[in-house]
């Protein structure tokens, strides 16, 4: 019977151990993925809308995330403006446990296609995917930033 209750007893830590959570790709709060993107530059490596790569309208722009907020597009001679934020959920229909990467160009050219709160699928310190499902036309959106 001792001998079954530690076997039990270590399979019980080898799970527990084996399941802290070391991995960088799932955001654990919106405070570390704020801090992994202030980080420096960041280039959109892949933005799919509805089925559609729009990749290319973002291709040599310079992303960065300012503490204040603000968020800084560059291609070294055009340069637009917007905000960014971090937020745990921003609705009732949301899991609690959602994270949301907003951002906001109040703009009327490509840029207003990044306009949303795109869900966070996977972040490290180089790089973020996001999605997010249209609630007009059901269509889903990718979005990954890389760091430059």
């Amino acid at each position: 019977m001792k001998k079954t209750i530690f076997i039990a007893s270590a399979l019980f830590m080898l799970t527990w151990g084996s399941c802290s959570n070391h991995d960088n790709s799932v955001p654990s709060s919106p405070d570390q993925v704020e801090q992994n993107v202030q980080n420096g530059a960041w280039i959109i490596t892949d933005f799919n809308d509805s089925g559609k790569d729009e990749t290319a309208h973002f291709t040599g722009y310079a992303f960065t995330f300012g503490t204040d907020g603000t968020l800084t597009a560059s291609n070294g001679s055009s340069s637009y403006s917007g905000n960014w934020s971090v937020t745990d959920s921003n609705s009732s229909d949301d899991n609690p446990d959602d994270m949301h990467f907003n951002i906001i160009f109040n703009l009327s050219n490509n840029f207003e296609d990044l306009n949303d709160d795109w869900h966070i699928l996977t972040q490290s310190e180089t790089k973020i995917e996001l999605i997010d499902i249209s609630g007009g036309n059901g269509g889903t959106d990718y979005l990954t930033f890389e760091l430059n």
